[in-house]
């Protein structure tokens, strides 16, 4: 985690938001798992409370789900039965081992000067022609909800040449309107690219 308070958010809410009522992002999960060969390695990047990974696991894919927060890891563990690694997105050191990176609504915790190290550690972690699943809250600027937790809000221009100059190809940036956690209107992009 970024900073103290983004920590401590997910400490001290743990069971609250792994156990919240939440839609699972399936269009975007169906889209991403159709891009891959049947039973790929998956790496999940911030797995939350581990539904993601579970759906990936009942789709009959090889997911190793992965979180900042031991105690979400713990929530993780209790919903799909396997162990979660506890790991710090820059603490990612894994060569060549993954088909795909699945990091939805994650990766926007990490700041800004230190995504292009974290991008370029996903990309080492992927096989050759990886395909890297990536969503962020859009913006301007960097800053903290109301809730104290950080994000960078990048804009899809800046998103998309930190992935060019990182070596990604294929890449595809959209964006939807939606919601998050706080209940407030967000504006999100979604990232796709290819080692």
């Amino acid at each position: 985690m970024p900073n103290e308070t983004t920590s401590a958010f997910y400490r001290e809410n743990a069971e609250i938001y792994a156990n919240r009522a939440r839609d699972l992002p399936k269009d975007e999960l169906d889209a991403f798992l159709a891009r891959l060969p049947p039973g790929a390695a998956i790496l999940e990047l911030g797995c939350g409370g581990g539904q993601d990974s579970a759906y990936m696991l009942s789709q009959g894919f090889d997911v190793t789900p992965t979180d900042g927060s031991a105690e979400l890891a713990r929530q993780a563990e209790a919903r799909i039965g396997r162990p979660v690694k506890v790991m710090l997105f820059q603490d990612l050191d894994a060569e060549n081992a993954y088909d795909g990176a699945w990091a939805h609504a994650s990766l926007l915790h990490v700041p800004r000067p230190e995504l292009p190290d974290v991008f370029a550690r996903i990309r080492r972690a992927l096989r050759p022609g990886g395909l890297l699943h990536a969503s962020f809250k859009a913006g301007d600027a960097e800053g903290h909800d109301g809730l104290g937790r950080y994000y960078n809000y990048p804009s899809a221009d800046w998103l998309s040449d930190l992935l060019t100059k990182g070596g990604w190809r294929d890449i595809a940036i959209g964006e939807r309107d939606g919601g998050g956690y706080d209940g407030k209107p967000t504006r999100w992009l979604t990232v796709s690219a290819r080692r």
